[in-house]
């Protein structure tokens, strides 16, 4: 049996979370909708500018794959989260968290280095939609020097999150790890993460994906801009060329499953949507918790199509762990 269910990569990044209304979007020139990389001068100009307009309305640790590991963990698997963080007060939260959460790590306080924890500004508006301002900081020099080989030996899937594509390094980190997952008979799965991903950084992601992941997630948005395809049923086929079993979430309307023979479709749950924020991340983490738990996708799906639902009617892109359990019980018996 593999130590862990799931050895995860991601950019580790401190959330601060703010309600805006929609002209804050155009007033400051944010494409709204989408993770956008800015520098850290930037991001705290535009800091500044939220803290006196609306104030802070939460901090987490976030940043896309950690999501996904910390929902395996609560639902009750066994993750290992590779990631950077600095040796500042950031750091030491972000840290702090994962220990907190049972998640394993790469990092303790002896192996930090100095510079600056990546943080990201999350701008929830009233319609759910999450617009994301990123300063990556340290997280950009996540290398394969940071990839711990037996302990993604020793996981029954690997995965990456699409946004390391940004960094050279981060991208060779990708790449290098998938290498060793397929070396050991580690399924390989990653998540294109964001639709800004897929038109600006294309190349770097088929060089994550090489010959071919055993699992892709991706939303609508995404699966269409990645195959040039108008409709999800011609995007799903293209997908097949990549993919051996995908996953694409199509919000309001459920899921579209592929499990290697035959497609699946999941329903939704009606939800007042109050934070979309985290909404993929937990579907991603519900999915996989549950089929390294031994169930089949139909029930991997409406499992996660429930986790994502209660995560978008909530604010912030986490729950609390006891909800993990009631979710849970209401799907696998």
């Amino acid at each position: 049996m593999k130590k862990y269910h799931v050895y995860g990569l991601g950019n580790a990044l401190v959330d601060k979370e703010f309600e805006v209304q929609e002209d804050f979007f155009t007033h400051e020139s944010i494409q709204k909708g989408v993770m956008t990389l800015v520098d850290g001068e930037s991001q705290e100009t535009l800091l500044s500018r939220l803290m006196d307009k609306y104030g802070l309305k939460k901090r987490a640790g976030g940043g896309s794959a950690a999501n996904t590991m910390y929902a395996i963990s609560q639902f009750g698997g066994n993750t290992y989260y590779a990631c950077k963080v600095s040796n500042d007060e950031f750091g030491d939260f972000y840290l702090e968290e994962l220990g907190d959460l049972n998640i394993h790590t790469n990092l303790d306080n002896h192996n930090r280095q100095e510079g600056v924890t990546g943080k990201c500004l999350v701008m929830v508006s009233p319609d759910a939609e999450r617009t994301m301002l990123t300063f990556l900081g340290i997280s950009e020099t996540l290398s394969k020097e940071d990839i711990d080989a037996e302990a993604v030996a020793d996981a029954e899937y690997l995965y990456l999150e699409g946004y390391l594509v940004s960094s050279d390094s981060g991208r060779q980190a990708c790449v290098y790890a998938k290498k060793v997952a397929e070396e050991n008979g580690v399924k390989t799965s990653i998540t294109l993460s964001d639709p800004a991903m897929v038109q600006f950084f294309r190349g770097g992601l088929e060089e994550m994906i090489g010959d071919g992941v055993d699992l892709l997630f991706a939303n609508d948005v995404e699966a269409k801009e990645w195959t040039g395809k108008d409709s999800i049923e011609d995007a799903a086929e293209a997908l097949k060329s990549i993919a051996k079993q995908f996953v694409i979430t199509l919000g309001s309307e459920g899921a579209l499953l592929f499990d290697g023979s035959n497609y699946i479709n999941i329903a939704s749950h009606p939800v007042k949507a109050v934070d979309s924020n985290g909404a993929g991340d937990m579907f991603a983490g519900a999915f996989l918790y549950a089929i390294t738990a031994g169930n089949d996708f139909e029930t991997a799906g409406k499992l996660a199509s429930l986790a994502a639902a209660t995560t978008v009617s909530n604010f912030g892109p986490r729950l609390p762990s006891d909800q993990h359990q009631a979710i849970r019980d209401q799907i696998i018996k």
